[in-house]
């Protein structure tokens, strides 16, 4: 029966209630209501439509959900027990910043193919990486399914727009990494500015490829001294309400590398230096699994704190600006040029994939690019 009812403004409304079977788990009636209508007429169409679904078995009783913010907020609780704490995270601020805004008050059952693919076209004006969000999108549809919310993801047959890339004139492009010269002076610049963590640090990460959140996660008992290695099986991360934890690698695999005779012998000067500074502030720093770097609280050190330290020394000697991950791309880059394979620096640095050492780190710096065209001369004029 459709009966009427009227708005605190005074307008009238109708609505609806209609049964839709047994609740096969309890034995106990469903009915669903519908409300909001103008007239009688679009409530009776709404009534006529709704009774064909039932007959025809397409009609879902939606028990806790009925929008996208519904079912976003079933899925992220089960989804937060499949993956690590930063993860989680991460995945929470794109449903936040992009995905939710645009789909959250949609009913579940009437989103299309022509609403995701409306969507998907507007993250891909202001987002690079819309694959993602249009796959993390998805996956809440994905769960609908699986609890018969609905019968098809529309994401499946949505089509991801093409960018057409601009030509970037190679003398123009800015590249994150140092050249041989650039990194000695580097470091040499850092050492003469006293602070011997900060030189210790990024002398670690020039010399053997580690991550920042990996050398933050270090311990004094992962540095194998005596057999020249370093053990990466950890990672500093940021999880929930901002705090900081250690977790495994980003790629979930530990990993041992060789490290060079100068490099351990800094470490050891500033093991020592570490022992003093900390015993004057009353802390205990002989503990194997100390922190080889760590705060004035021997705790974590904040992962934005190393921009402040390696911006100041390349500021005061005006030295080429990269950033912290770029002496990442250096170390990859010179291992390249000193006539490292592509298995050897794939294994140093972590990568699951030889495709990612490929795509992100195959830099060649201007010395090997003058070294290249030079052995392509003398083989030309050779006799």
């Amino acid at each position: 029966m459709i009966k009427s009812y009227v708005l605190k403004n005074k307008e009238k409304r109708y609505m609806f209630q209609i049964y839709v079977g047994v609740d096969p788990l309890t034995g106990k009636e469903i009915r669903t209501t519908r409300r909001g209508f103008r007239t009688k007429r679009e409530a009776n169409s709404a009534l006529t439509h709704l009774k064909i679904k039932i007959e025809n078995g397409t009609f879902f009783v939606n028990k806790k959900a009925e929008t996208y913010q519904d079912m976003y907020e079933l899925w992220i609780k089960q989804y937060e027990y499949t993956v690590e704490e930063s993860t989680f995270i991460k995945t929470t601020r794109l449903f936040k910043n992009h995905i939710l805004p645009a789909l959250s008050s949609y009913k579940i059952e009437i989103i299309n193919v022509d609403v995701c693919q409306e969507h998907v076209n507007e993250w891909a004006k202001k987002l690079k990486n819309v694959r993602i969000l249009k796959s993390y999108a998805a996956k809440v549809l994905d769960f609908a399914i699986k609890r018969d919310y609905i019968k098809t993801n529309p994401f499946a047959f949505v089509d991801i727009p093409v960018k057409i890339k601009k030509v970037v004139d190679i003398d123009e492009k800015i590249e994150n990494f140092y050249s041989r010269e650039e990194l000695l002076k580097f470091l040499s610049s850092l050492k003469m500015e006293g602070n011997f963590k900060a030189y210790t640090f990024f002398r670690l990460l020039a010399y053997s490829g580690m991550r920042k959140g990996e050398a933050f996660a270090l311990t004094w008992n992962d540095i194998r001294f005596n057999e020249k290695e370093i053990r990466i099986n950890k990672a500093l991360s940021r999880g929930k309400e901002n705090k900081l934890y250690v977790k495994s690698t980003k790629t979930g695999t530990s990993r041992t590398i060789k490290m060079d005779q100068e490099t351990l012998n800094i470490l050891k000067v500033w093991r020592s230096k570490q022992k003093q500074k900390y015993l004057e502030l009353g802390i205990n720093t002989t503990e194997p699994n100390q922190l080889v770097f760590s705060n004035v609280h021997n705790d974590y050190i904040q992962p934005s704190k190393t921009r402040k330290w390696i911006l100041q020394v390349q500021e005061k000697y005006n030295l080429v600006k990269i950033t912290t991950h770029g002496l990442r791309h250096t170390h990859c880059s010179l291992l390249f040029e000193a006539g490292a394979n592509l298995k050897e620096v794939q294994d140093r640095l972590g990568h699951t994939d030889v495709q990612t050492t490929m795509n992100i780190y195959a830099h060649v710096t201007r010395t090997a690019q003058e070294s290249a065209i030079q052995k392509f001369e003398s083989f030309l004029t050779s006799n």
